[in-house]
């Protein structure tokens, strides 16, 4: 297992290097602008390693396994499906209508995997409104992954720890080393790319690497709260959704267009603060490390405790990183979204 999850890092970080080369080649970048935090174009599309390799990953578990059943293909098809759009997107954009539209076909097929008697909000709800909210919260984790990809390292981090976490969880909880294994691949994917990430970053994930990487853990998280962790699949991604919720909420009552890019989030603030990417993004990781582990006290200490205590701390301990993020003094270094480097890119 643990080897076999090396072997996903290491294939995504030779991948992500000859993605680069050719990027860099194809003359794809991602130009700086007045809403962006970064000062150099860079290449954009990193995400076409990372995804290739988690899919090749779980397409040779399934057939490794021998568990071969159409929920694998279904959620690797609406994988691709998010993937070829959203590579286009980074080429040339697209109309967001049509961008929405493969969204929607690609989580009606993920849904599609669940049975009958996997509700999402534990029986709550009708069976079809179960499915309907669902929907609508995996369509939002899709986008809001996507728009909380703005700066060096975020989104990297963000993948190895709650793809981490959903491992822990099943490894935990279910004892189903196939499950560990599908829910590790992110993480270990993201690693092998966090290298090339980290800041000063030398590629983007671009498009198709947010979306698509937003699609498979928000299936994850659909999976394993209709397994009866749903607090888990809530507190783990908690600091994501609470940081681009909050934001579009502000920006709606200020009637604001948006689907606009923008430099609103709170960890976008502390980066035009003063704080690098790199304080940024290790603040988030420091966070997420304690949101994982309210995620495993919530599994593992029912039915002794409630999970909402857990999800209370993890909230508690999300608002403190927002509030950091918004409020505290950065440090005195110069910050990376001043720098004057040059603007165009070095290979």
């Amino acid at each position: 297992m643990g080897l076999a999850l090396a072997l996903v890092a290491l294939a995504s970080w030779a991948g992500t290097a000859g993605v680069r080369h050719q990027l860099i080649a194809w003359q794809v970048y991602d130009e700086p602008n007045h809403r962006s935090s970064h000062a150099e174009a860079k290449p954009r599309g990193g995400g076409l390693a990372v995804v290739a390799v988690m899919l090749t990953a779980w397409i040779a578990a399934a057939f490794i396994e021998r568990y071969l059943d159409a929920e694998v293909w279904l959620i690797v098809a609406g994988a691709l499906l998010l993937a070829a759009i959203s590579w286009a997107d980074d080429l040339k954009p697209r109309p967001a209508s049509l961008r929405f539209g493969v969204q929607v076909v690609a989580v009606v097929l993920g849904l599609s995997v669940l049975a009958p008697s996997e509700l999402v909000f534990q029986g709550l709800l009708p069976a079809s409104l179960d499915r309907a909210l669902a929907a609508l919260l995996w369509l939002w984790f899709i986008n809001l992954f996507n728009f909380m990809d703005g700066i060096d390292g975020i989104s990297a981090i963000e993948t190895i720890t709650v793809s981490g976490g959903l491992a822990a969880v099943f490894g935990l909880a279910v004892q189903s080393p196939l499950g560990v294994f599908l829910a590790g691949v992110p993480a270990a994917a993201a690693l092998g790319f966090l290298y090339w990430n980290w800041a000063p970053s030398r590629i983007f994930l671009g498009d198709v690497g947010s979306v698509t990487l937003g699609y498979l853990l928000g299936g994850l998280l659909i999976a394993a709260a209709a397994s009866g962790f749903w607090a888990a699949a809530l507190i783990l991604p908690l600091y994501y959704l609470a940081d681009a919720s909050i934001t579009l909420a502000k920006r709606a009552l200020r009637r604001e267009k948006l689907w606009r890019a923008h430099r609103e989030h709170f960890y976008q603030r502390a980066v035009q603060r003063g704080f690098s990417h790199a304080a940024v993004a290790i603040r988030v990781l420091l966070c997420n490390a304690v949101l994982v582990g309210l995620a495993l006290v919530a599994v593992l200490a029912q039915p002794t405790l409630s999970p909402w205590i857990p999800v209370a701390l993890a909230s508690l301990a999300v608002i403190a990183l927002l509030f950091i993020l918004a409020r505290q003094a950065p440090p005195p270094e110069r910050p990376e979204s001043a720098s004057q480097g040059p603007r165009t890119p070095i290979p």
